[in-house]
C-alpha cells in the first residue's frame, strides 16, 4: 500500500513557486506523521496552549543554510522560537534510529529529547552521521 502524502504551495514574496509533496512513513513513526499531516490540512482547529490555528497555512521558512537545511513550521511566531503539536504542546520523540541518508528526507525539529511540536526541517544533502547528535533549534 502506498505511503500518505501531503504538500505545501511554496510562495517567495507572495509569487507562486511550486509545490513540495511529502511521503509520510506512518509504519516508522505514527504519532508524528499523523501530526504533520493534520498542521497541514489544519483539521484540528485551535491550539490548546497557544490558541493559534493549528495550520502550517501562510508559516514561513525561518531558518535556511544553503546547502544543507531548511527549516520552518513555527504557527506560532514565525522565528523559530514557537509553536505547537496537535496533542497540546510537545510530544515524545519517536524512531529516533532513522538515518538522514539521502537528502531532502522530513524530520521534526525540536529543543532536546521529547519537545516535538510544529517544527520540521530537512536536509538538503545526506547526512547520515548526523542522526547520532542532538538537533536543537
Amino acid at each position: 500500500m502506498p505511503l500518505p502524502r501531503c504538500f505545501f504551495d511554496i510562495s517567495i514574496n507572495s509569487v507562486p513557486s511550486g509545490r513540495i509533496v511529502f511521503e509520510l512513513f506512518v509504519n516508522d513513526a505514527p504519532k508524528t506523521c499523523e501530526n504533520f499531516r493534520c498542521l497541514c490540512t489544519g483539521e484540528k482547529g485551535e491550539g490548546k496552549t497557544t490558541f493559534k490555528p493549528l495550520h502550517y497555512k501562510g508559516t514561513p521558512i525561518h531558518r535556511i543554510v544553503k546547502g544543507f537545511i531548511v527549516q520552518g513550521g513555527d504557527f506560532v511566531k514565525g522565528d523559530g522560537s514557537g509553536g505547537e503539536s496537535i496533542y497540546g504542546g510537545f510530544f515524545k520523540d519517536e524512531n529516533l534510529s532513522l538515518k538522514h541518508d539521502r537528502p531532502f528526507l522530513l524530520s521534526m525539529a525540536n529543543k532536546g529529547s521529547d519537545t516535538n511540536g510544529s517544527q520540521f526541517f530537512m536536509y538538503v544533502i545526506a547526512t547520515p552521521i548526523l542522526i547520532m547528535l542532538p538537533h536543537p533549534l
